[in-house]
């Protein structure tokens, strides 16, 4: 079992607000360099440095080398997971006319690390639990039988690892649950090779392309305006 001091200490390595900018800025599952999070956060590169290596002490980043570069990125999908339910629990205990991110944009797509999230994803996961393709139930969930074969029409397989193949994840803006897990980095990731679906530079919104708004709508019963 985690020790309170453990956990008071991930608590506080999150706590402070230039490194909850620098989490925030790898939620779209990239790694950044240390000048890119220290422009994100609004530090000098020394003061980032110290941030970062509190990070990843704490077991939140994992640096990376690549030639002459070193590169962050989340440790895990664990993380990522953990700090959406955070943002979800942050607005919530903020009264405001709306909840999530301002922009309508990462409200209406965006990726949670490595699968979809925001009112497109929410309304894929009702689709597929309405037609009998995925169960959902509290913290757990599951795809039924006929939702393989749905998913393997259109080109969705999740490769054999470690990881969960599917779990429900709440969405920080729509406060419903959206797929995660290998299922959900896979559906993102098909999404985006077919074009359904195109990253925007700087921030993890995602465009919904004129090809996507047919495809959601035939394949899941989903329509959502291009934004």
């Amino acid at each position: 079992m985690v020790s309170t001091a453990a956990l008071a200490g991930t608590a506080a390595a999150i706590g402070d607000p230039a490194r909850a900018n620098m989490l925030a800025a790898l939620m779209d599952g990239r790694a950044l360099t240390a000048t890119e999070l220290a422009r994100i956060a609004g530090v000098a590169p020394q003061t980032a440095s110290g941030h970062l290596a509190r990070l990843a002490e704490a077991g939140l980043i994992l640096p990376e080398k690549q030639g002459r570069h070193r590169y962050h990125r989340l440790a895990s999908p664990a993380v990522a997971a953990m700090l959406e339910g955070l943002m979800a629990l942050a607005g919530a205990a903020r009264p405001a006319p709306a909840t999530g991110p301002r922009d309508s944009a990462l409200r209406q797509a965006r990726t949670c690390y490595d699968h979809l999230a925001g009112r497109l994803a929410v309304a894929i996961a009702d689709s597929l639990v309405t037609r009998g393709h995925l169960l959902l139930e509290g913290d757990g969930a599951e795809i039924t039988p006929a939702g393989t074969e749905f998913l393997h029409g259109l080109g969705v397989e999740a490769k054999p690892s470690r990881r969960l193949l599917c779990r429900p994840c709440l969405d920080w803006s729509e406060r419903r649950p959206h797929l995660a897990g290998a299922i959900g980095a896979a559906l993102c990731a098909r999404c985006l090779d077919m074009g359904w679906l195109r990253r925007r530079e700087g921030t993890r919104a995602l465009l919904i392309t004129p090809a996507g708004e047919q495809g959601f709508r035939a394949r899941f019963g989903v329509e959502l305006r291009p934004g």
